[in-house]
């Protein structure tokens, strides 16, 4: 009787193990996501990377590049004259941003910056979607975000 017992707990136990290991994790996947938008902007390509870690977002950088690779908020003169004009800069909207899908994980709004171009407030949303969406797929590939027709 008791071998009887001991088979139909470890048939139990092996079930329960199996039932685990084939649950589907939820939430994102540990990874390096990156999207960007599909064309250059005057004369920059915004993109948003993230990096998770233990299903949680551990940084966010979201910025422009030019066609020859340079980085929009390294550009001083651009920083000064946007600065100057609205009271913002590049390297301090986009760090706003990110720190906003950081700090809720995808989980809430995106606030828009004051000072900042309204279409960069949209991309960024836009690109944040697209990247987490990788993220929850665990897809690293580059999500290519389709740009608005400038008017």
């Amino acid at each position: 009787m008791w071998k009887k017992r001991i088979m139909v707990l470890l048939f139990c136990m092996c079930m329960g193990i199996l039932a685990v290991s084939c649950k589907k994790e939820e939430g994102l996947k540990d990874g390096y996501y990156t999207a960007e938008m599909s064309d250059y902007s005057h004369g920059w390509k915004e993109y948003v990377t993230i990096c998770v870690m233990e299903n949680k977002i551990v940084s966010v950088e979201y910025n422009a590049e030019n066609a020859s690779g340079f980085i929009k908020s390294w550009d001083i003169a651009y920083m000064k004259n946007m600065n100057g004009i609205t009271g913002t800069y590049p390297n301090k909207y986009t760090r706003e941003y990110a720190a906003q899908l950081l700090e809720n994980q995808g989980n809430g709004d995106i606030d828009a910056v004051s000072g900042a171009r309204s279409t960069s407030g949209k991309n960024f949303v836009r690109l944040a979607s697209a990247v987490l969406e990788r993220a929850q797929n665990g897809d690293p590939t580059v999500a290519i975000v389709e740009s608005e027709k400038e008017e």
